[in-house]
């Protein structure tokens, strides 16, 4: 089986990338399954129930995220329907929406660290352990681990090593450079990336990160919406019998 995830979709200038790449990379790769983290898909902090209906529309089919899935009030009741978008497992009892669903016999688990991050999480290790128990019949199983610290994404791939498909961080909407396949057969990287504007920071309009840097203030940040575009994502293959991975390799694109 063959399973794309896309990293961080920042704004607009996001989705219509999905959009526009999507199609001919399934199409090259013969994906199966599209999974995507979409907590910045609405104007680059939160989603929206016409947002998440749009990259749905472009080919994703499982949309995952963070922190920032709670910027739109709308998104709350979205997240209690039965549309495949997960929020953080480990938020505490209450919280709008799950943390994993089964999807064409693929479970994928939304996880969130809590060092660096905000908020007080449950354990995302235990959470993870919880989830394993009561995914049902599902082999296959794709952890989207949502952190800050490299190190604690690294921590939750090998505590999962051989119980899981995939590890695969997501956050910082940076592309790290370390795929690969742990020795149990969970495939791994720290971070996917983002799909976003190439010549901001982490999508976002410079200056006003710049500023607040020199000056400590308050600074409202704008997502930067201009061209060149990357889009970054693995593409796992996962064998259905054993539900191992036996390949991960990074699917890069940038587009004007």
């Amino acid at each position: 089986m063959n399973i794309l995830l896309i990293g961080d979709v920042v704004g607009k200038v996001g989705r219509r990338t999905i959009a526009c790449l999507l199609p001919e990379i399934r199409r090259d790769h013969d994906l199966d399954i599209v999974i995507a983290n979409g907590e910045n898909a609405a104007g680059g902090k939160g989603l929206t129930p016409s947002t998440a209906d749009e990259m749905f529309e472009a080919g994703v089919e499982i949309i995952t995220s963070g922190n920032h899935i709670w910027r739109y009030n709308e998104i709350y009741p979205y997240l209690d329907s039965e549309a495949p978008v997960l929020r953080p497992l480990n938020y505490p009892e209450g919280a709008p929406g799950r943390g994993f669903l089964c999807h064409n016999g693929v479970a994928v688990i939304n996880l969130m660290g809590r060092t660096f991050m905000p908020g007080a999480l449950d354990c995302p290790f235990r959470g993870a352990d919880d989830a394993l128990t009561n995914i049902g019949d599902c082999d296959i199983v794709i952890v989207d681990m949502h952190a800050e610290a490299t190190s604690e994404k690294a921590a939750m791939a090998w505590y999962l090593d051989g119980r899981v498909s995939a590890v695969i961080g997501s956050h910082t909407h940076i592309p790290t450079a370390d795929a690969r396949v742990l020795p149990k057969g969970t495939a791994f990287v720290t971070d996917v990336g983002m799909v976003g504007s190439r010549d901001s920071i982490l999508g976002v309009e410079k200056q006003p990160v710049i500023d607040a840097f020199l000056n400590q203030l308050p600074t409202r940040f704008t997502t930067d919406e201009h061209g060149p575009v990357v889009f970054n994502s693995v593409l796992i293959q996962v064998d259905e019998a054993s539900g191992r991975a036996t390949g991960i390799q990074r699917i890069d694109r940038e587009v004007t």
